[in-house]
């Protein structure tokens, strides 16, 4: 059985949205693989405003302790560069070795295989659920048009 999706559409961008994760106000989700491990990545309107993704680089090792808010390291698209930061307290585990040998899974599948890395912790209190989130992008479309 797949995952349950929510449709979005607003102006020009639309988009499924995984109903099994937490989701963040700067468009990053989680997912909880078990036993306290998350697995963290951009959501499309994040991928999107960063074009095609070239390179990334994570900055830290695995078991070293992270910190919500803490940026680990950076990825730069055709559009943008942007640090990556953590939602969520605990233990890096890994980086998503995928991304590795295939950068363009950010952009076909960031839902799944595009996942960025993994940590072993508790997400921020601050995190948001799938109908939450479809708000954030609201508002955040509603600014790109200049109706807000």
């Amino acid at each position: 059985m797949g995952t349950e999706e929510i449709r979005y559409r607003r102006s020009k961008f639309s988009t499924r949205l995984p109903t099994d994760r937490l989701y963040t106000a700067g468009h990053a989700w989680l997912k909880n693989e078990g036993e306290g491990l998350w697995h963290i990545g951009f959501t499309k309107f994040s991928v999107r405003m960063l074009g095609e993704a070239v390179e990334m680089d994570i900055e830290i090792a695995r078991g070293d302790r992270v910190e919500i808010g803490q940026a680990i390291g950076w990825i730069e698209g055709f559009k943008a560069v942007t640090d990556i930061y953590v939602p969520l307290a605990g233990c890096y585990s890994e980086t998503n070795a995928a991304l590795e040998r295939n950068m363009a899974l950010l952009r076909s599948d960031p839902y799944g295989e595009g996942w960025l890395y993994s940590i072993q912790g508790e997400p921020d209190s601050g995190c948001i659920d799938v109908e939450g989130y479809v708000a954030v992008l609201d508002e955040a479309i509603d600014k790109m048009l200049g109706k807000r």
